[in-house]
């Protein structure tokens, strides 16, 4: 069988030249990650109510499989050369490249329900153009 290609490291004195955000967009648009007006009020809200020094919110993915990917948001302060950026009255919104893969067309609006408050996640698979659903791996076949 013939090698389909070949892995060759780097040598240790092949330099890595600037950060990784010289080298991409750091900019997030909103047609990367739409977040509506409700819930940019309660975001700036939940920030100017915190005691922690944060001004920024991450968003981040993580799971898999069958279940499909779980979101989530937590307050950061600080940036790392992997987040792209969006940026609001009050507070910023940072992803990081891969988290964006997933997220990119999404919607984080915010709903009240009688008796229940929650952010939610919405059309995160637009630019994929997955479910999130079963895919047929065979774990759930009976």
């Amino acid at each position: 069988m013939e090698n389909v290609g070949i892995y060759t490291p780097p040598k240790k004195n092949d330099a890595i030249v600037g950060r990784i955000s010289d080298t991409f967009e750091v900019a997030l648009s909103h047609e990367d990650l739409e977040v509506t007006q409700s819930a940019q009020d309660k975001l700036n809200e939940i920030i100017t109510q915190s005691e922690d020094d944060v001004s920024a919110i991450r968003i981040y993915i993580g799971g898999g499989g069958c279940s499909g990917m779980t979101y989530g948001m937590t307050f950061t302060d600080q940036q790392t050369d992997y987040d792209t950026v969006l940026s609001f009255d009050g507070f910023k919104v940072f992803v990081d490249v891969v988290a964006l893969n997933y997220l990119r067309g999404a919607q984080i609006d915010y709903i009240q329900e009688a008796g229940r408050e929650r952010f939610v996640f919405n059309n995160v698979f637009a630019a994929t153009g997955g479910s999130g659903s079963c895919g047929g791996c065979g774990a759930a076949t009976g």
